[in-house]
This record gives structure tokens, C-alpha cells and sequence, in this order.
């Protein structure tokens, strides 16, 4: 059985006057996953969420979320049902005690998770009785979090969810995003913390100046990715190297660095056909992923 994928675009662009912000962004997000969505401040992140959820609208291009138009303003609404949303700024009724609004939220979704309310309530100590307005970042955080993941959504979009929130915080925050993952929601959210994107996600989409310029899975990345470091004993030709999977090549007098999503052996093979004096291959980790794809040239 074919399974829609719970976010997908074609060529989705939005242009702010003579500024591109997002690029022909062509990408798919899978069901039943945690998909990380890496990028610099200014890539296009906050941008590409905010046309999937219809606050603003493509210059160009397209695209669905679980099977519905972002740019049909009827299916927009079906989408908002659907799909919960914690924005890096979230706005909360400020006059409302945390237990009013919580009540508040209740009322609209009828499939509401009781018990996960009562568990993050308790998890998170946030003050029942505490108006909003006088709580503070990282507890206005937690409780704008719990509004989005009791309402039990068939897809969770989190916007720098851990903003805010101290060590303690995170670890929480982590744990309910793969609770709510292993209960069938889908969690797509962007990130600055590498580690954070690493420890939890299965996938990771990364932008780099309104461009998508990876789309992977985790496992495969740390599968197949590796740096190959080589002293040769007199300098070769790189134009040998650039075979298919090699990513970069770095070299300065007799000394190459290799970065390859495939072929390493292939590499190794390559240079042992020259005077070398040392070769050393390394797994690499996400966050030197993160800074190869969204390095300047």
C-alpha cells in the first residue's frame, strides 16, 4: 500500500520584492516520521511553513499536506483541522489562566488526549492557575507545545520548538516529540540545534538560501557519508577524484581531504594508485553535513 507523504511541493517559491526567500522548493516529508528542517537564519524555514499552512501566499509553485492544496483556501481549512502548529513566536490569550485556555483549547477537538494533557501538566509543572501573560518564555513554550500535542494531530509542524526551554526542557520536549511519533503523528520541525535534529529525527531536509540542498534519511546519511583524509607523497591530479559520490574535495599541496555519500572505497582505491604516505577514513556526523551543504564556495 502506498502511503501519501504527509508534506509534499513542487517548485515552491515566494518571492518579498527584488528578494527570493524561497526557491523552486521541491521536497517530500514521509508519514510516520520525525523530519528535521535544517537551514541558516534567513535560508527560508519560517518562510516555506508559513505558505504550507496558507498564512502566506506562493509566488510560485505548489504543494500538499496530507493530500490537501496549500493554495485551495477551502482545503487550507481541512489542513488547519488536521495539522497542529507551535510558531517560534506563538501567540496565547494572555488574560486566560493556563487551565482556562487549556479548557478553552479542549473545546474545539473532539479527539483530545486527556492523558497526554495530565502527563506534560504534570512533567512540565505548569501553574494552572497563572494567567499567561505572567508566565514566562520557556513556560509559555511548554504550554503552547501541550495545546499542540494533546490535540493529537495527524501532523505536528514545530517552528524552533526548543527556544526558550533550559536542558531539562529539551530533554522533554524530545521525549513527547517521539511519543507522539510512535503514536502515528508525523512531526516536521526546524531546528539551529544540530544535536537536538540528530538525536530524534528520522529524516533531515536542509535549505540553504531558499534552496532544498538535502533530503535524507538519517541512517543512510550515517551509513554511506564518510571523510577520507590522504597525504600523498607528491600532489595528484583531483580531477581523479571527482567520481560519482564525491561531495568535496579539499586539497593543499600533498594533503586531500575527501567528503563522499558513496563510492569511499572507490577513493581509497584511487589513491593507493598514487605515492601515498597515509589514508584515514572517518564517519562523519550531521553537523559537518549541515556546514559542507551550506558552505560558502
Amino acid at each position: 500500500m502506498n502511503i501519501l507523504p504527509v508534506i509534499e511541493t513542487h517548485d515552491l517559491s515566494k518571492r518579498f520584492g527584488n528578494t527570493s526567500a524561497v526557491c523552486n522548493l521541491t521536497m517530500s516529508v514521509a508519514a510516520g516520521s520525525i523530519t528535521g528542517f535544517l537551514g541558516l537564519n534567513g535560508a527560508g524555514k519560517t518562510t516555506t511553513i508559513k505558505m504550507l499552512l496558507g498564512m502566506i501566499s506562493p509566488t510560485g509553485g505548489g504543494g500538499t499536506i496530507l493530500g490537501y492544496s496549500i493554495r485551495d483556501p477551502a482545503e487550507s481549512l481541512a489542513i488547519r483541522r488536521r495539522v497542529a502548529y507551535v510558531s517560534e513566536s506563538q501567540r496565547l490569550y494572555d488574560y486566560m489562566t493556563v487551565a482556562q485556555i487549556v479548557r478553552f483549547t479542549k473545546s474545539f477537538h473532539s479527539g483530545w488526549r486527556s492523558d497526554v494533557e495530565e502527563s506534560l501538566l504534570r512533567s512540565w509543572a505548569l501553574p494552572l492557575n497563572q494567567k499567561v501573560k505572567a508566565l514566562s518564555k520557556g513556560m509559555r513554550r511548554k504550554l503552547a507545545l501541550l495545546l499542540a500535542f494533546a490535540r493529537k494531530p495527524e501532523l505536528l509542524i514545530l517552528d524552533e520548538p526548543s527556544d526558550g526551554l533550559d536542558p531539562v526542557g529539551v530533554e522533554q520536549l524530545l521525549e513527547a516529540m517521539v511519543a507522539q511519533c510512535g503514536e502515528g503523528t508525523a512531526v516536521f520541525f526546524s531546528s539551529h540545534q544540530i544535536a537536538e535534529v540528530e538525536r530524534v529525527a528520522d529524516r533531515v531536509c536542509i535549505i540553504h538560501k531558499g534552496q532544498l540542498v538535502m533530503n535524507a534519511s538519517l541512517d543512510d546519511l550515517r551509513e554511506s557519508y564518510r571523510q577520507i583524509d590522504i597525504v600523498f607523497g607528491a600532489a595528484p591530479n583531483e580531477a581523479e577524484f571527482q567520481i560519482p559520490g564525491v561531495e568535496r574535495i579539499q586539497a593543499q599541496g600533498c594533503q586531500m581531504r575527501v567528503l563522499v555519500s558513496g563510492n569511499a572505497e572507490q577513493v581509497v582505491a584511487r589513491a593507493r594508485m598514487h605515492d601515498v604516505n597515509s589514508i584515514e577514513v572517518a564517519p562523519i556526523g550531521l553537523r559537518e553535513m549541515f556546514l559542507d551543504r551550506v558552505k560558502e564556495n
